[in-house]
């Protein structure tokens, strides 16, 4: 896995983990797509949203957000910028 991580980091190419990365995002923009439906179904009702409602709606705009983000940039996530020189080290 470390080794993985490094590659990921260092901007090798893996079409395994790319992928891998890509395919996770497309999972997450279909549980955000179904949470949406879910709530579309469960709000048509005269009654207000209660917590499970909140909390699903929490779960789809989460999904969305890194959904976008996996299945857009995929292993580009996880490469290393540099820090400008004026600013402090930083060492994960």
């Amino acid at each position: 896995m470390r080794a993985s991580l490094h590659r990921l980091e260092a901007g090798e190419r893996c079409w395994g983990a790319e992928c891998l990365l890509h395919g996770f995002g497309a999972a997450l923009l279909g549980l955000c797509g179904t949470a949406s439906w879910w709530l579309h179904r469960a709000l048509g009702g005269a009654h207000g949203p209660g917590p499970l409602e909140f909390a699903v709606a929490a779960l789809a705009v989460a999904a969305l957000g890194l959904g976008l983000a996996f299945a857009f940039e995929g292993p580009a996530l996880f490469r290393l910028l540099p820090v400008p020189g004026r600013h402090f080290d930083f060492t994960p």
